[in-house]
């Protein structure tokens, strides 16, 4: 699958999560899903092309950066806290290769929920 259809499809399944968002009874267990199926592999993408996989052209980056984006709201949304995030998805890579927890991308960016 193409670099593009791939964000395509992440746009898909972002809208429809936003769409359809409902306050969740487990926080924690929603917030996993959004980090799984939307942060993690957002993430992901975006290291697999800058480390000698498919090109990504500047448009394909900005539409990855926002849904990205889009998840890392989502996840905040879990716990109560609306956001308007802006994050670079370098930083988020950055903190993947840091930390190797997609969980921690989220966690670290948003601040939510507080570490303990």
């Amino acid at each position: 699958m193409s670099v593009a259809a791939r964000i395509d499809e992440f746009e898909r399944r972002v809208e429809a999560e936003r769409a359809s968002f409902e306050p969740p009874a487990d926080p924690d267990a929603r917030a996993t899903e959004y980090v799984r199926e939307g942060v993690g592999p957002a993430v992901v993408l975006f290291t697999d092309c800058r480390t000698g996989g498919p090109e990504l052209p500047s448009a394909e980056r900005e539409r990855l950066e926002a849904v990205f984006n889009e998840w890392l709201e989502l996840y905040a949304l879990c716990y109560g806290v609306e956001m308007d995030c802006s994050f670079a998805i370098r930083t988020g890579a950055e903190v993947l290769v840091d930390t190797h927890s997609a969980r921690d991308v989220a966690q670290l960016l948003t601040t939510v929920p507080d570490r303990r």
